[in-house]
């Protein structure tokens, strides 16, 4: 990951080598925005982009039709996010310093399979 700062905003490049795009691609994109809002926020600065690399960016063949029926969906709004504005040390979040408010979320796909 690489940081830099435009103006006062704090942005990120993430460069991932491989990644596995149903089970994993949400978590990766939630995981690191939080890390920028967090390292803003301690280091006196607005949160700016997020940019994320993939080199290698793949569906299995066993994920096909999962990932079809999810494009298929009407989009939900997006959630809002909340941190506790008062921390001013990185080391001192903890789990209850965030929120997560409106999350509306569709029909489960059930088990999705791991490709090894």
């Amino acid at each position: 990951m690489t940081f830099n700062v435009t103006g006062n905003k704090l942005n990120a490049i993430l460069n991932q080598r491989s990644q596995d795009t149903l089970m994993a691609n949400n978590w990766n994109v939630v995981q690191y925005s939080v890390l920028v809002h967090m390292f803003a926020q301690v280091s006196g600065l607005e949160v700016g982009e997020l940019v994320h690399v993939i080199s290698d960016m793949h569906i299995y063949d066993r994920h096909i039709e999962m990932v079809k029926e999810l494009i298929s969906r009407e989009p939900l709004p997006a959630p809002k996010f909340k941190m506790n504005k008062e921390i001013k040390n990185f080391y001192d979040f903890t789990v209850d310093d965030f929120e997560i408010t409106d999350y509306n979320y569709g029909k489960s796909l059930g088990k999705i399979p791991v490709a090894i």
